[in-house]
Protein backbone atom coordinates (compact mmCIF):
# COMPACT_ATOMS: atom_id res chain seq x y z
CA UNK A 1 0.00 0.00 0.00
CA UNK A 2 2.75 1.92 0.51
CA UNK A 3 4.33 1.46 -2.59
CA UNK A 4 0.89 2.59 -4.24
CA UNK A 5 0.52 5.68 -2.20
CA UNK A 6 4.20 6.91 -3.26
CA UNK A 7 3.99 5.87 -6.45
CA UNK A 8 0.77 7.75 -7.36
CA UNK A 9 2.49 10.69 -5.62
CA UNK A 10 5.50 10.55 -7.91
CA UNK A 11 3.09 10.77 -10.95
CA UNK A 12 1.21 13.35 -9.46
CA UNK A 13 3.80 15.41 -8.83
CA UNK A 14 5.87 14.85 -12.12
CA UNK A 15 2.54 15.24 -14.31
CA UNK A 16 2.58 19.11 -12.24
CA UNK A 17 5.94 19.83 -13.06
CA UNK A 18 5.40 19.28 -16.82
CA UNK A 19 2.19 20.98 -17.12
CA UNK A 20 4.06 23.62 -15.63
CA UNK A 21 6.56 24.28 -18.73
CA UNK A 22 3.35 24.36 -20.81
CA UNK A 23 3.35 28.10 -21.86
CA UNK A 24 0.24 29.98 -22.05
CA UNK A 25 0.27 31.46 -25.65
CA UNK A 26 -3.25 33.44 -25.37
CA UNK A 27 -2.04 35.71 -22.79
CA UNK A 28 1.60 36.21 -24.48
CA UNK A 29 2.30 39.08 -26.83
CA UNK A 30 6.00 38.73 -29.05
CA UNK A 31 7.06 42.18 -30.20
CA UNK A 32 10.32 42.82 -32.34
CA UNK A 33 10.84 46.00 -33.60
CA UNK A 34 13.89 47.61 -35.72
CA UNK A 35 14.76 51.26 -35.88
CA UNK A 36 17.60 53.62 -37.04
CA UNK A 37 17.19 57.28 -38.70
CA UNK A 38 16.04 55.96 -41.60
CA UNK A 39 14.67 52.22 -40.95
CA UNK A 40 11.21 51.01 -39.09
CA UNK A 41 10.06 47.74 -38.74
CA UNK A 42 8.07 46.33 -36.06
CA UNK A 43 6.35 42.67 -35.92
CA UNK A 44 4.02 41.83 -33.01
CA UNK A 45 2.38 38.92 -32.45
CA UNK A 46 -0.29 37.23 -30.69
CA UNK A 47 -3.28 34.81 -30.25
CA UNK A 48 -1.60 33.44 -34.10
CA UNK A 49 -2.16 36.88 -35.58
CA UNK A 50 0.61 39.01 -36.42
CA UNK A 51 0.88 42.58 -37.66
CA UNK A 52 3.50 44.08 -39.54
CA UNK A 53 4.25 47.70 -39.94
CA UNK A 54 7.28 48.77 -42.24
CA UNK A 55 7.42 52.17 -41.95
CA UNK A 56 6.70 55.23 -38.82
CA UNK A 57 4.11 56.39 -40.92
CA UNK A 58 2.61 53.12 -42.10
CA UNK A 59 -0.62 51.11 -40.69
CA UNK A 60 0.14 47.94 -39.73
CA UNK A 61 -0.87 45.21 -41.92
CA UNK A 62 -2.48 41.90 -40.23
CA UNK A 63 -2.84 38.42 -41.36
CA UNK A 64 -3.37 34.86 -39.82
CA UNK A 65 -0.31 32.74 -38.80
CA UNK A 66 -1.03 29.02 -40.31
CA UNK A 67 -0.65 25.81 -37.64
CA UNK A 68 2.65 24.55 -39.23
CA UNK A 69 4.35 28.44 -38.13
CA UNK A 70 2.46 28.74 -35.43
CA UNK A 71 3.71 25.33 -34.05
CA UNK A 72 7.57 26.47 -34.72
CA UNK A 73 6.78 29.96 -32.64
CA UNK A 74 5.52 28.20 -29.95
CA UNK A 75 8.36 25.79 -29.94
CA UNK A 76 11.09 28.32 -30.32
CA UNK A 77 9.66 30.84 -27.61
CA UNK A 78 8.93 27.49 -24.98
CA UNK A 79 13.28 27.40 -25.26
CA UNK A 80 13.89 30.89 -23.36
CA UNK A 81 14.51 32.19 -20.33
CA UNK A 82 12.23 35.15 -20.05
CA UNK A 83 14.09 36.30 -17.21
CA UNK A 84 17.32 35.74 -18.66
CA UNK A 85 16.24 38.00 -21.56
CA UNK A 86 17.48 41.28 -20.59
CA UNK A 87 21.15 39.74 -19.71
CA UNK A 88 21.97 38.43 -23.11
CA UNK A 89 24.75 39.91 -25.07
CA UNK A 90 24.61 40.91 -28.48
CA UNK A 91 26.97 39.19 -31.01
CA UNK A 92 27.92 42.23 -33.14
CA UNK A 93 27.89 46.38 -32.39
CA UNK A 94 27.50 47.79 -35.59
CA UNK A 95 24.54 49.89 -33.97
CA UNK A 96 27.24 52.05 -32.64
CA UNK A 97 28.25 53.63 -35.72
CA UNK A 98 24.85 53.23 -37.89
CA UNK A 99 26.12 50.16 -39.20
CA UNK A 100 22.90 48.38 -38.61
CA UNK A 101 19.36 49.26 -37.14
CA UNK A 102 18.97 48.63 -33.45
CA UNK A 103 16.98 45.34 -32.96
CA UNK A 104 14.56 44.78 -29.81
CA UNK A 105 12.57 41.72 -28.79
CA UNK A 106 9.90 42.45 -26.13
CA UNK A 107 7.74 40.04 -24.89
CA UNK A 108 4.75 40.47 -22.64
CA UNK A 109 3.28 37.84 -20.98
CA UNK A 110 0.40 37.92 -17.66
CA UNK A 111 1.02 41.50 -17.70
CA UNK A 112 4.82 41.21 -16.87
CA UNK A 113 7.08 42.88 -19.74
CA UNK A 114 10.33 41.15 -20.64
CA UNK A 115 12.63 42.95 -22.98
CA UNK A 116 16.49 42.63 -24.39
CA UNK A 117 19.06 45.45 -24.40
CA UNK A 118 19.45 46.65 -28.28
CA UNK A 119 21.70 44.25 -30.55
CA UNK A 120 21.77 44.91 -34.26
CA UNK A 121 18.97 44.09 -37.00
CA UNK A 122 19.86 40.97 -38.08
CA UNK A 123 22.27 39.27 -35.89
CA UNK A 124 20.41 38.89 -32.78
CA UNK A 125 21.81 36.78 -29.44
CA UNK A 126 21.87 33.27 -29.99
CA UNK A 127 19.71 31.99 -27.47
CA UNK A 128 16.59 34.19 -29.33
CA UNK A 129 17.78 33.52 -32.69
CA UNK A 130 15.66 31.08 -34.08
CA UNK A 131 12.62 33.08 -32.76
CA UNK A 132 13.72 36.03 -34.23
CA UNK A 133 14.20 34.91 -37.45
CA UNK A 134 10.77 33.19 -37.10
CA UNK A 135 9.45 37.02 -36.57
CA UNK A 136 11.43 38.65 -39.12
CA UNK A 137 10.42 36.34 -42.13
CA UNK A 138 6.78 37.72 -41.35
CA UNK A 139 7.97 41.16 -42.88
CA UNK A 140 9.17 39.13 -45.97
CA UNK A 141 5.88 37.59 -46.75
Amino acid sequence: MRILSLLFLTLFIATGCCSQKKTNMASTQIEYSALSRGYYKKIVVQNQTVLVTNGRDQQPIESKIDDAKWNKIKAEFSKISLDKLSTLKAPTEKRFYDGAAIGNLKITQNQKTYETAGFDNGFPPKEIEKLVKLLVDFAKE
